[in-house]
């Protein structure tokens, strides 16, 4: 290779340096704009906030990023905030809310409705706007003073199901038998490998979980359409509806296009005729900082995110979308939370299916440490079960709404037997072994009898030893209690709460009161809430970091694409089978029983 000629090096050297100068100077020219360039937020404004879209649980608004024309995505935690700063900012006349499909649970759903009546206390309207109305759409929508379809739009309230899948098909089809070993009757997470069909225990729990929602939907729409409950199923069991349909049932207030929503509500905030609606769109309003308004100031709450599967290591997203919580990174926030004197108390936001068993005890301990100097609160959002009950279970305090998804207190192991799967591809293999057990993990053969025994007992003592004890401590029962509830079994918050599995119901506002309460923090006293884990700046995320070269961020982002173009199904389907291949190194999983989506 011919060696680099000394104008070449002045060439590189001076095009680097130059490179740096541009990247600092955008920085300070971002830094400089942050510190005088505001919103201008017009009086007697409407607010319009788009629900829509992933809605992640938590996500840092970094501001190097919005320098490069990067969108931010609006996190859940967001958009409550944003309907926080509107009940107090008396710029804000009113809100409308533009419901389009938002990818959240019941339990999120639930506590977005808690907000919307929140922001109803301050006297303030509050619209909401949908051109296609589902369950799970016009559920939020009705907590709002008027609802609104455009003329052309129908509404879907069809009633409730529930969808589960199962791969033993395509496994039998590749030739790979599932080996499984489940504590608990209800623990039918392996089911999803080793099953065609629903379980009769699987059956018993989705049919209870479909009769608390649907109860708690027609409830709510009876509630709040000033309608009776038996009115509400018959309107159901006749549905969808057209708009006109909806308004002359009294399902909306109005079949009206969005500029004649405009209308009415600059008749409701005394606009002349002649004015035009003053708005502000909620991305532009989460610039608007929340001190401002004399918000998140004071003492220090901790807010520590663990959304998504659960995992050694440090969090991340799935290959295959979804996020993943990593021990290390939770550990070290709780840890950072704890040590730090200015924080008061510590509440940790579970939105968890489960997964890792010792990635939740690794958690649980430093939970355990925490609880011993400072309060520890848990919020339930969407599911917290399994593994993500394990992590709550040491609270002091637990806060799940009455749709959150939790209990699971169940373990199983397993793995691939893939012997089928290599015959079929016309791969052979041998193993030269030392030690009865050696062949533990093998892939092409099923456990001896021996070994099945031996991972029996390790799954025994995950669950007798570890999962019931902690949370019969947590909980203050016995572990024959805990265990007469366990068993796998999955609950609502409602059950939970019957069960004593939760304290009180509510969201992540609830759970910083309770926190504020415990810490000793007067209750009409305004707490910072401060995220954690710290959210990795952005130029690490390009360039990559501590963990990651540039060539490896590149190569995460273009597998990303080449995922996200598969469909849904396939890419859950993936998840699936990322967590099952973790198994056949003989980690333990406390996993939800299924993957549970009702539509």
């Amino acid at each position: 290779m011919m060696a680099m000629s000394k104008t070449a090096k002045i060439l590189l050297i001076v095009g680097g340096t130059l490179f740096a100068v541009l990247l600092v100077a955008i920085i300070g020219i971002a830094i400089l704009a942050e510190s005088i360039g505001k919103p201008d937020v017009p009086e007697n404004s409407v607010l319009i906030l788009k629900v829509s879209g992933t809605l992640p649980d938590y996500a840092p608004e970094d501001r190097t990023a919005k320098l490069f024309g990067i969108n931010q995505p609006q996190s859940f935690t967001s958009l409550l905030t944003q309907l926080r700063k509107a009940k107090v900012d008396s710029r804000v006349g009113a809100v409308l809310l533009d419901i389009e499909f938002p990818q959240i649970g019941w339990g999120k759903a639930d506590e977005l409705r808690d907000a919307i009546k929140d922001f109803r206390a301050s006297g303030k309207p509050i619209y909401s706007f949908m051109e296609l109305g589902m369950n799970k759409e016009y559920y939020i929508a009705t907590a709002t003073e008027k609802v609104f379809l455009p003329p052309a739009g129908d509404l879907y309230i069809n009633g409730f199901a529930a969808e589960a899948m199962f791969y033993r098909g395509s496994l039998d089809k590749l030739g790979i038998e599932p080996e499984v070993i489940k504590i608990g009757k209800y623990k039918n997470a392996p089911d999803q490998y080793t099953r065609k069909d629903m379980s009769p225990e699987q059956r018993e729990v989705i049919n209870a979980i479909l009769d608390e929602y649907y109860g708690h939907f027609t409830n709510a729409i009876a509630e709040e359409r000033k309608l009776s409950p038996e009115n509400v199923t018959a309107i159901v069991d006749n549905a969808p509806y057209h708009a006109g349909e909806a308004q002359s049932l009294k399902l909306i207030d109005g079949a009206s296009y969005r500029d004649q929503v405009y209308e009415e509500l600059k008749n409701r905030l005394g606009y002349k005729t002649d004015d035009k609606l003053r708005t502000v769109s909620g991305s532009e309003y989460r610039e608007v900082p929340s001190d401002s308004l004399n918000l998140n100031n004071g003492e220090k709450i901790a807010v520590i995110y663990a959304s998504g599967a659960i995992n050694v290591g440090k969090s991340s997203n799935s290959a295959f979308g979804g996020e993943m919580v990593g021990s290390d990174t939770i550990v070290k926030a709780v840890n950072d939370a704890t040590n730090d004197d200015s924080i008061k108390a510590i509440v940790l936001r579970v939105d968890s299916p489960g997964g890792s068993a010792l990635a939740s005890d690794l958690m649980w301990h430093a939970l355990e440490n925490a609880k011993a100097k400072k309060p520890v609160v848990v919020s339930m959002a969407d599911v917290a079960a399994s593994g993500g009950y394990y992590i709550a279970c040491n609270a002091h305090k637990i806060v799940a709404e009455p749709t959150t998804v939790t209990g699971s207190i169940g373990v199983f192991l397993g793995k691939p037997v893939v012997k089928g799967f290599y015959d079929w591809i016309g791969v052979t293999n041998e193993y030269v072994m030392r030690g009865k057990n050696a062949g533990i993990f093998r892939e092409t053969e099923k456990w001896t009898p021996e070994e099945r025994a031996k991972m029996q007992d390790q799954a025994d003592k995950i669950y007798y030893n570890d999962f019931v004890p902690k949370v019969a401590k947590g909980r203050g029962k016995t572990d024959e209690d805990v265990n007469s509830i366990a068993q796998g079994r999955v609950w609502t918050g409602t059950q939970a709460r019957q069960n004593g599995l939760i304290d009180e119901f509510g969201g992540l506002e609830k759970a910083i009161e309770v926190a504020k309460g415990l810490a000793g923090i007067a209750a009409d006293k305004e707490v910072r809430r401060v995220a954690f884990p710290e959210p990795r700046p952005f130029l690490e995320k390009i360039f990559g970091g501590e963990d990651n070269t540039f060539a490896e961020t590149k190569k995460q982002e273009t597998q990303k694409a080449l995922i996200e173009s598969l469909p849904e199904d396939v890419r859950r389907t993936m998840r699936f089978a990322e967590i099952f291949d973790r198994m056949k190194n003989g980690e333990a999983m406390l996993m939800l029983p299924f993957q549970l989506e009702i539509k």
